[in-house]
């Protein structure tokens, strides 16, 4: 092999697929939901469900071996604080763990996730009717959360 050669073997290498990670905006009425590419590198949603439609998710990519880690939004105050819906997440995590004891479970701080999904929306061009519509923040909170996730894991190798 040329040099040339060598080098693309070793560049594709460092591009190696890997599975995805799922991260989940768990909310009392819908619960938000974005995978990552095969590379981990980006974020992009999948919808929003309710808690039956997400563990049928998470079934299926499990049984397809897509998912390498699940990350769902700890909800903290702006001083780092617990707040009532923390309990909620709590006891969701508990059903999560339950259900799929081989998934790999971490929470990230969920704190202005909705708000930049909401400001990333509006500068999308979105009418106010679509960016409306029920679960289209959902999702792109979890979009924004796992983009967080996947940007500090990517910066620290």
């Amino acid at each position: 092999m040329n040099p040339d050669n060598e080098s693309k073997k070793s560049l594709l290498m460092s591009f190696t697929l890997k599975k995805r990670v799922i991260g989940i905006d768990y909310g009392t009425k819908r619960i938000g939901v974005a995978k990552s590419d095969p590379l981990q590198l980006f974020a992009q949603p999948v919808g929003t469900f309710d808690r039956a439609g997400l563990f049928k998710l998470l079934e299926e990519m499990m049984q397809l071996d897509e998912i390498d880690k699940v990350i769902v939004g700890y909800p903290l105050s702006g001083n780092g604080e617990k707040n009532a819906m923390t309990d909620v997440i709590d006891r969701f995590l508990e059903e999560l763990r339950e259900a799929f004891p081989q998934l790999a479970l971490d929470t990230v701080d969920e704190y202005h996730s909705s708000r930049d999904a909401r400001q990333i929306l509006i500068a999308s061009g979105k009418s106010r009717k679509v960016r409306q519509e029920k679960g289209r923040l959902d999702s792109a909170a979890a979009c924004v959360m796992l983009s967080q996730y996947l940007e500090s894991r990517n910066r620290y190798p």
